[in-house]
């Protein structure tokens, strides 16, 4: 049953100009949403919808619910499935929107362009005989991550919507199906360079480029070599986005190709998590068997990456092959040193440190090992150390804590500026609520189990505003009781 075409459109505000759509055609597959017998409204993102120039409020609830699964068309969607690739695991693979159709690109009032996605809206022709479609309680999971994540400040992909369809869907058990509308700045991916590299060589790459440098870059067009520059900045925006990650104790579980944005947005929220007790090799994925996307080991594998959007990019960083792999090594073998500061920099913000000192690296370092050694909560010991006194915690009475809390404190005397000003930057960047994956897995577990949204709803409030200091969400902060820690998580495909 294909979706049919919105009669009401004029009363949401959409406003497409579809550009990827206008590629040449092995970019993309045209390809409807397969309609859903029986959809309904789980939970709707007024305030990102106001932010994007729509009015979802016009709609009656039936019909929000036809428009956001796919069932009816919004006017000027020109659905498509995306062709990609990617090295999943370290292994390259022919790949593509599987469950997911691209709408179009929506144009906000301020001319801001945004890809309108909707994910688990039914095979497509590079399924590769998975079903298309989603379960809810990933969908949530995406909703959820993707919209603390935003509140924290960390370049995300947003979430509109989710429906449910009335549908099951087949995976260890029947599972209740959903589709989550996503909002990114595009869908352009490291493994949409490695498909345009085999799909058609150079001539594809450069298409591409130059489609992504006047979607994303478009300072770029004046640079002396545009290609290298693109390389460089994409580069810049993934050491700034892994420093996030690794500052906030996030870990992204399946860092694939596919799943780095050329953008420079966090994309495709599956087995992630945020740590609770710091350990650079927490692992939660129950698919990384080795920790290749270990918390400590993000950087590298954003590096690995990155070196694999630099080889497609090779042919149009210069014609001598040779001066091509030159000035590509050398980009790619800046990004250590770029992250390094980014997570420097941002580490002295966390310290309350307005300065830069030659010995603030080992201040940090020797920190997080006493964190590590003590099974420390990583983000509670953060937040501990912005209050003006530390809380009465046995864990702060330690010997070597208190030594390394004064060599802290004589640093923080030795900067110029005001106290308050370091512990107003503390508390602006170490949260004192993340979603942790204790609570974020029993509100997923009302939902999927027993269709209650309450858990979900709360949980959605706490993280809102996660640098306050709320009373009502107090119990957010509390780190899970060994009975209730999650020791893995799952992809939900």
């Amino acid at each position: 049953m294909k979706p049919k075409k919105q009669p009401t459109g004029d009363r949401v505000g959409w406003r497409f100009d579809n550009s990827y759509a206008r590629l040449p055609d092995y970019f993309y597959a045209q390809q409807s949403p397969v309609a859903v017998r029986a959809p309904q409204i789980v939970i709707v993102n007024h305030a990102l919808a106001a932010s994007l120039g729509l009015n979802i409020d016009a709609l009656t609830a039936e019909e929000a619910a036809l428009l956001l699964s796919g069932n009816v068309l919004p006017q000027g969607a020109q659905p498509i499935a995306q062709a990609y690739a990617g090295h999943q695991f370290g292994h390259f693979a022919m790949l593509g929107d599987g469950r997911a159709i691209l709408l179009g690109e929506h144009l906000t009032p301020t001319g801001e362009r945004f890809d309108i996605q909707l994910k688990g809206s039914g095979q497509t022709p590079f399924s590769r005989r998975g079903d298309g479609r989603a379960a809810l309680a990933p969908m949530l999971r995406e909703y959820i991550i993707s919209e603390a994540m935003h509140a924290l400040g960390i370049p995300s992909t947003r979430s509109l919507a989710v429906v449910t369809t009335g549908e099951q869907v087949m995976r260890e058990t029947p599972l209740s199906g959903a589709i989550l509308t996503r909002v990114a700045a595009s869908h352009l991916r490291v493994g949409t360079f490695e498909y345009a590299a085999g799909q058609g060589g150079a001539d594809a790459i450069r298409i591409l480029a130059d489609y992504t440098i006047q979607r994303h870059y478009p300072d770029l067009n004046d640079a002396a070599n545009p290609y290298l520059s693109l390389l460089n900045r994409v580069i810049e925006r993934q050491a700034a986005l892994i420093a996030q990650w690794v500052l906030l104790g996030f870990i992204h579980g399946v860092m694939n190709t596919d799943n780095m944005s050329i953008s420079g947005e966090t994309i495709d929220y599956g087995p992630c998590a945020f740590m609770d007790a710091y350990n650079p090799n927490t692992v939660f994925s129950s698919i990384d068997q080795n920790g290749r996307y270990r918390y400590s080991n993000q950087p590298l594998m954003a590096q690995w990456n990155l070196a694999r959007l630099a080889e497609t990019l090779l042919p149009l960083i210069d014609p001598v092959s040779e001066k091509a792999v030159a000035l590509a090594e050398e980009a790619i073998h800046a990004f250590p040193a770029i992250y390094q500061t980014e997570w420097t920099t941002g580490m002295r913000k966390k310290l309350g440190l307005l300065t830069e000192q030659a010995d603030d690296p080992e201040l940090i370092a020797d920190l997080l090992t006493w964190m590590y050694q003590h099974q420390a909560d990583y983000t509670n010991t953060f937040r501990a150390l912005s209050a003006e006194t530390l809380p009465a915690d046995s864990l702060f009475q330690d010997d070597t804590f208190e030594a390394w809390q004064a060599r802290w404190q004589a640093r923080l005397a030795r900067q110029s500026g005001i106290k308050e000003h370091s512990v107003h930057l503390m508390q602006a960047n170490n949260p004192a609520i993340i979603p942790r994956n204790h609570r974020v897995e029993e509100a997923l577990t009302a939902a999927s189990e027993r269709g209650d949204y309450t858990l979900t709803q709360q949980l959605l409030a706490a993280v809102a505003h996660p640098y306050a200091d709320v009373s009502e969400y107090y119990d957010y902060r509390t780190p899970p009781a060994p009975s209730e820690r999650v020791y893995q998580t799952f992809c939900g495909t």
